[in-house]
């Protein structure tokens, strides 16, 4: 992906429509007042989802599901090199690398500009699996253990027809924008010690 050095992934949730389960409904409720799931992926620069995490009720933030992933635990140990990109609903650590809140100097502005730029790809990946799978986007009539199981299908199919070759000719074009955290998270010292390098090393 231009615009972004050391790519690994992009990283981010979406929200899959579920029917009422028959128990602890309040905790499948999203933000945007239905019942889901929140789906956590994390892609490559060919729209290939390399993470997938769908277990997780619609009420539980981002940062935590990211928080108690394997992912987490393997980028922690260092047994992936690269960066991933999140938004702001994602603690900055060393790697995986957030946008600035505050851009008061151009290379800060700059950077954040690429990294919209880069991370919209998991954006346009969440829009390609939602429109192969019609049922990913308009909502899934099953309980959230097999709705869990029909996701993770869906994305073995997408990645499975991309392996064989498949031409996406209906990549979604998602503008690239910041995302606004609903709350703030502390940030990493020595996560604000790369990205401040990265910034600095190729944004100025």
């Amino acid at each position: 992906i231009a615009g972004f050095p050391g790519i690994a992934g992009c990283v981010d949730g979406t929200m899959v429509k579920i029917k009422a389960p028959h128990g602890n409904e309040a905790d499948y409720i999203c933000r945007k007042g239905y019942y889901a799931l929140n789906i956590q992926m994390t892609c490559d620069p060919r729209f290939r989802v390399i993470d997938l995490v769908a277990k997780w009720p619609g009420s539980v933030h981002d940062s935590k599901i990211f928080r108690e992933s394997q992912l987490c635990k393997i980028m922690e140990e260092g047994q992936i090199q690269g960066t991933l990109l999140g938004d702001s609903g994602y603690g900055l650590k060393p790697y995986l690398m957030t946008p600035y809140i505050s851009t008061e100097t151009a290379p800060s502005q700059r950077f954040n500009s690429a990294h919209c730029r880069t991370r919209v790809t998991i954006e346009q990946t969440f829009g390609v699996l939602k429109k192969r799978f019609n049922a990913l986007h308009t909502g899934l009539r099953a309980n959230p253990e097999r709705a869990c199981r029909m996701i993770t299908a869906c994305v073995i199919l997408h990645n499975i027809g991309l392996d064989r070759g498949d031409i996406l000719r209906d990549v979604p074009q998602i503008p690239a924008s910041l995302v606004a955290p609903d709350f703030v998270i502390p940030e990493d010292a020595v996560g604000r010690t790369v990205r401040d390098h990265i910034r600095d090393t190729y944004f100025s």
